[in-house]
């Protein structure tokens, strides 16, 4: 818990990561910010799905529209702030010359991504249900 507590005071003052160790080679630490980007283009399309989902499905009825967007929106929120937590980490690893923390983030987005795309195949197979 401490360290979480630290790595979020990082994202606030990344300039405390030069205490951290030394510094990477750049290569490095430019490779980890285009990672933390792919995490944020991923969030920012699981938003931009949950806004679509509920704008442009009316028809579909309300539980099953407001459930599978809200669950766009969530992972997309938990994406976002995933990003900068493993960019800090990561970048703390490099630092101090240890090995890339390892994360479960990937498999829960991907399941999360999924559940809702399967929930969208079962909407396509059985129609478009209006009930509001």
């Amino acid at each position: 818990m401490i360290d979480f507590v630290k790595d979020v005071r990082l994202w606030f003052a990344p300039a405390r990561l030069k205490d951290e160790g030394e510094t990477p080679d750049y290569r490095f630490s430019l490779a980890n910010e285009r990672t933390f980007l792919a995490w944020i283009r991923t969030a920012l399309a699981l938003v931009g799905g949950g806004f679509a989902v509920d704008q442009f499905l009316p028809d579909l009825r309300w539980g099953v529209r407001v459930g599978m967007a809200f669950a766009l929106l969530a992972v997309g929120a938990a994406c976002a702030l995933r990003a900068v937590n493993h960019w800090v980490r990561c970048e703390r690893a490099m630092r101090r010359g240890e090995d890339l923390p390892l994360s479960r983030f990937p498999v829960v987005l991907s399941l999360g991504v999924g559940l809702v795309a399967l929930m969208m195949v079962v909407v396509v197979l059985m129609g478009w249900t209006t009930g509001q």
